[in-house]
C-alpha cells in the first residue's frame, strides 16, 4: 500500500537550511553528521560536478554493450573497479557465475498473405529475446496466429501447434505519460516473460512479442524471456509497426512468416560484482549500500539501463571524497552483474551476506533510467517514515523533496536483500520517456541529460549520507521490530 507523506512546513525548513549554509564550517572540518548544513553541502557538491557524466561517457563509449558473459562486461568490471580504486575506496571483486547467451542471425519476412502481389515479400524488423531457442540455419516458415491476451491464447489453444504465435499487446504510453510508466511496463512485459513459454507448451514453433515500449520508430526492445531449457523455442520481439502490420494482414486471411534466429546458450561464464567501500567511523560494521547494475543488453551501450545508475553510485564516493567526509556507517557502492538476464549478482550477494543481513542498515538502487528525480521511494515501516523528514527538507531546494513510502520497493537487484529485511530505497523518477529507449539500439550516451544525472547523484549522495549518519534505526523492512526499537521510534 502506498502512503504519501507531506510536510506542511517544508518550505520554511528548506529556507532555514539554505540560511544555514552561510555559517557552515569548511569542507575539511570534522564531518558534522546530519547537521542540515552538512546535508546541503553533500547535495550542492554533487549538483556542481560532472564526474558521473564523464564516467558515463567512459563506460558507454569506451566499453560499449555489456551483456553478461561478454568481453564488454569483463571490460566494464575492470574499468569501474580501477576508477573506484582511484577515488580511494576499498574495492573487492565478488565472483559470480552468470549466463552466457549470444544472439546470432535474426531475420524475418512475411512471405504470404491474402492479396499479396506476385514476387512481393515484406521484411519484419525483429530481435531475439534473451534465452531464445534457435531455428535451423535455413529458418522456418509457418502460419502466424495473432493473440492479444493470455485468455485469447488459451481459447485458441487448438490452433497453436506448429504455428508462430504473435502477442500483439500494446504498451500503454498514456499511462506512462501520467506517471505510471512502471505499471504500463509491467502489464506489457508479462507477455514477453511468460508468452513464449506458454506458446511452447502448446506446441508453437516460435513466439513473437510486440515491442514493449512507447516509441513507434520501428525499433525493437529486447529483454529476457522465461523459457525453460527443455522448451527453448525461437522467441523474438518485433517492432510496434511490424506487429500491427501482421495483425492487420491476419484480418484479411492467413499470414505466413519466414523466420531465422540462431542464438546460442553457452556454458555459464565467470564474472564479478564490483564492491567499493567508503569506510565508516564508529559504526563501520553497518552498511548503507548504493548501487546500479553494470551489465546491459547487447543492442546498445545501456546508458540509461543502467550505466547512469552505476556512475551515480560512483558519484556518491566522489562527492564525499571532495568534501573529505567520513560517515558513521560504511557506504558501500555495488555495481551489480547480471541484472538483465538472470539477477545472479544480487542473488549471490544476498547468499554471501545472509548471516550478516542485519548489518545492512539500508540499500539503494538506481535502475529506472536517467529522467529527472523528484524524490525518493522507501520500503520502510509506517512509523519510520517520519524519521526521513530532515532528508526530505534537504532535497526540497533541488526540487526532489517528494516522498513515497511503500511496503516493498522491489528494486531489481535488491529483491533478496529486501526480503531479508533490509530497508530499500530508489529515486522517484520521471520515467515517461524511459521506455522509448529501454533495451533498444537507441539507449546511448546522448540520451542522458547531464543536469538530470547530476540530480541523480545529488539525491543518492544526500540520501546515503543521511542514512549513514542516522542516530535512530529505521527498523527492518517487512519484519516486526523488537518492542524496544518500536518504542524508540
Amino acid at each position: 500500500m502506498d502512503r504519501r507523506i507531506s510536510l506542511p512546513a517544508l518550505t520554511l525548513v528548506a529556507a532555514s537550511l539554505l540560511a544555514g549554509l552561510a555559517t557552515a564550517g569548511s569542507a575539511n572540518a570534522a564531518p558534522p553528521g546530519n547537521d542540515p548544513a552538512a546535508l546541503a553541502k553533500v547535495r550542492d557538491t554533487a549538483m556542481q560536478s560532472d564526474y558521473a557524466y564523464q564516467r558515463l561517457e567512459d563506460l558507454t563509449d569506451l566499453v560499449g554493450p555489456r551483456l553478461s558473459g561478454s568481453a564488454g562486461a569483463a571490460a566494464a568490471v575492470s574499468q569501474v573497479a580501477a576508477e573506484l580504486r582511484k577515488l580511494g575506496a576499498k574495492v573487492t571483486l565478488q565472483p559470480v557465475k552468470v549466463p552466457h547467451w549470444v544472439r546470432g542471425v535474426e531475420t524475418a519476412e512475411v512471405v504470404d498473405y491474402k492479396g499479396r502481389p506476385e514476387g512481393v515479400t515484406q521484411k519484419v524488423v525483429l530481435t531475439a529475446l534473451g534465452g531464445s531457442g534457435a531455428t535451423p540455419a535455413a529458418g522456418i516458415t509457418a502460419e502466424v496466429i495473432v493473440v492479444r491476451s493470455f485468455d485469447e491464447l488459451k481459447a485458441r489453444a487448438a490452433e497453436v501447434k506448429g504455428r508462430i504465435v504473435l502477442f500483439d499487446v500494446p504498451f500503454d504510453q498514456d499511462m506512462a505519460d501520467r506517471g505510471l510508466a512502471g505499471t504500463a511496463y509491467g502489464q506489457a512485459v508479462a507477455f514477453r516473460g511468460a508468452g513464449p513459454r506458454m506458446a511452447a507448451e502448446m506446441g508453437a514453433q516460435a513466439a513473437l512479442v510486440r515491442a514493449v515500449g512507447g516509441a513507434a520508430y520501428r525499433i525493437v526492445h529486447t529483454g529476457a524471456t522465461n523459457l525453460p531449457a527443455d522448451k527453448r523455442i525461437p522467441a523474438a520481439a518485433v517492432t510496434i509497426e511490424d506487429s500491427m502490420l501482421i495483425a492487420r494482414l491476419s484480418k484479411r486471411g492467413p499470414v505466413r512468416l519466414h523466420l531465422t534466429l540462431t542464438p546460442q546458450t553457452l556454458p555459464d561464464a565467470d564474472s564479478f560484482n564490483v564492491i567499493a567501500d567508503w569506510p565508516g567511523t564508529d559504526k563501520a560494521d553497518e552498511i548503507v549500500l548504493v548501487s546500479g547494475h553494470l551489465d546491459s543488453w547487447d543492442l546498445a551501450t545501456g546508458a540509461n539501463d543502467d550505466a547512469s545508475g552505476v556512475v551515480s553510485a560512483m558519484g556518491v564516493i566522489d562527492t564525499l571524497r571532495k568534501l573529505d567526509y567520513r560517515p558513521r556507517r560504511t557506504i558501500r557502492v555495488v555495481a551489480w552483474m547480471n541484472e538483465e538476464n538472470g539477477g545472479r549478482g544480487g542473488k549471490h550477494y544476498d547468499d554471501v551476506n545472509k548471516s550478516t543481513a542485519e548489518k545492512h542498515f539500508a540499500a539503494y538502487e538506481d535502475d529506472n533510467g536517467s529522467g529527472r528525480p523528484f524524490g525518493i521511494r522507501a520500503g520502510i515501516g509506517q512509523q519510520s517514515a517520519k524519521l526521513l523528514a530532515p532528508l526530505q527538507a534537504a532535497l526540497y531546494p533541488m526540487g526532489a523533496g517528494a516522498f513515497r513510502r511503500e511496503d516493498v520497493v522491489g528494486a531489481g537487484d535488491l529483491h533478496d536483500l529486501e526480503a531479508s529485511g533490509v530497508p530499500s530505497f530508489e529515486p522517484w523518477i520521471d520515467s515517461a520517456n524511459y521506455f522509448n529507449y529501454h533495451h533498444t539500439t537507441a539507449d546511448t550516451f546522448d540520451k542522458v541529460d547531464p543536469e538530470n544525472l547530476r540530480r541523480h547523484v545529488a539525491v543518492m549522495a544526500t540520501t546515503a549520507w543521511f542514512l549513514a549518519n542516522m542516530d535512530q534505526p529505521i527498523g527492518r523492512s517487512n519484519i516486526a521490530a523488537p518492542a524496544a526499537a518500536s518504542a524508540a521510534r
